[in-house]
Formats: structure tokens, sequence, C-alpha cells
């Protein structure tokens, strides 16, 4: 959110044990207390978008949801995180069912990487066909604009190539495939930052979403980029 010049406040709703690598530990943080986040940071100094990352149990889900529809929250990115790259399983099935009922269809854009557009739209993904149509489904479940990201397919065609559809049409974004001896761990959250980043700035989704996407590839590229943690609700404000 610094990189885009702007300010940003988070409610913290877990701490993790982390490294580069992978998550391997998660503590939740009492949902009345994320609640409590939320509402001092929409009093003092508005957001003008949202970013959920890794919602770990059912209580913060809905106190999370509670508190953005209280505080008239918008420019809401959702970043289904379901699994650390680890393999944990950083979320169980009541907060995903909960998750998709509450706090997905308050979304602007949701951004799940393919194992996790599989679950919340119980399809099978294989290639841009899969991507396309896990999308649409998913549009027409909550209304959102879905962004599907192919990070976690092979990368045999050379490209890292997502697929956005906006409700109306598709648009897919393919840049060179990077082959980066250095960890990518928290790629996935710093994308949902920047597109909530860029949305902040006034962007339409399809503009937010190329910006934030150059944005990551030039960071792995760069070898700059560093872990984010995923539990944090981080909020993009104008400085």
């Amino acid at each position: 959110v610094q990189a885009h010049h702007l300010f940003a406040q988070t409610a913290i709703t877990a701490l993790t044990a982390q490294n580069t690598t992978g998550v391997y530990g998660v503590l939740d943080v009492d949902p009345a207390f994320v609640a409590q986040q939320i509402d001092v940071v929409f009093d003092d100094i508005r957001p003008d978008a949202v970013k959920i990352g890794m919602v770990s149990s059912p209580a913060i889900v809905e106190a999370i949801a509670d508190a953005l529809v209280r505080n008239g929250a918008a420019n809401i990115v959702v970043d289904p995180v379901m699994v650390a790259t680890s393999g944990a399983r950083l979320v169980d099935d009541m907060a995903v069912d909960l998750l998709k009922k509450m706090l997905v269809p308050l979304s602007r854009i949701i951004t799940p990487n393919i194992p996790e557009a599989e679950v919340l739209a119980g399809v099978r993904i294989s290639g841009p066909d899969g991507m396309k149509e896990a999308a649409k489904r998913l549009n027409g479940a909550y209304g959102c604009a879905v962004l599907v990201k192919g990070g976690h397919s092979d990368g045999e065609s050379g490209m890292a190539e997502d697929m956005l559809f906006d409700g109306a049409e598709f648009t897919a974004f393919s840049l060179p495939w990077i082959e980066n001896p250095v960890s990518t761990h928290g790629t996935g959250c710093s994308l949902a930052a920047a597109i909530a980043a860029e949305l902040a700035l006034g962007a339409d989704v399809r503009t937010a979403v190329n910006g934030a996407k150059r944005y990551v590839h030039q960071a792995i590229a760069n070898s700059y980029m560093v872990g984010v943690g995923c539990g944090v609700l981080g909020r993009a404000a104008g400085s």
C-alpha cells in the first residue's frame, strides 16, 4: 500500500507463525476485538478501500462482515486465503461457508487462486477455459468481479496468466513466467493489496488489476518481494 503512496490501516484477525517459506501456525484474535479495530479505524481516517486476507474462523468472518456493513465500507477486495504455501489449512469449512455467505457478496472483486476458485465455485479448473467457467460461476453467484489467479498452474506456457470476469466481459492478464529462486510467499496478498490501492485511487476494476499485476510482476523480477502477513485486514486510504 505504501508503495502506491497511500496510507495503510490494519485490523489484525490472527497472529501467524510464518517466514518467507510459509505459514506454520495461526492464533485467532477475539472477534469482538477485531470488530473494535475496524470501528476505530473508520471513526478516524475513513478508508477508501478495504482488503481482506486470511480469516480463519466463522466468528471472525461474521464480525468483519457486520463491521463493514455497519461502517458502509466501499471498494472491498476479498482475497480468500485458504491454504498456506506450506500446505497448512488456514480456514475451516464453516468459515468458508460464512465467507461465501457474508463477505464475498460485499466485495467489489475477489482474487482466488486456482485451488481456492475450485473450492468456491465447486468445479475443477484446467486451463484458461476452466478459469473462465469458475470466474463466471462466482460472478453469477455473488455479483462481484472475479480474478482467478493462474500462479498455481504449471507454467508450461511460459506465461503467468490470470483471468478477470467483471460481469460483462473476460480479460486475460498475461506476463512472462519468472523462475525466481527467491521465495515468492506473500505475492497473492500483495496483489490484493495493490488492487485495493488502485481502487482507492479511483481506478476501475480492470485498470486496478492490470496495475497491480504489473506491480507484483516487477517485484518478483527484481527480487525485492517480501512476505506479507495474510492475517491482516488491510485498508488503503489517501495519504
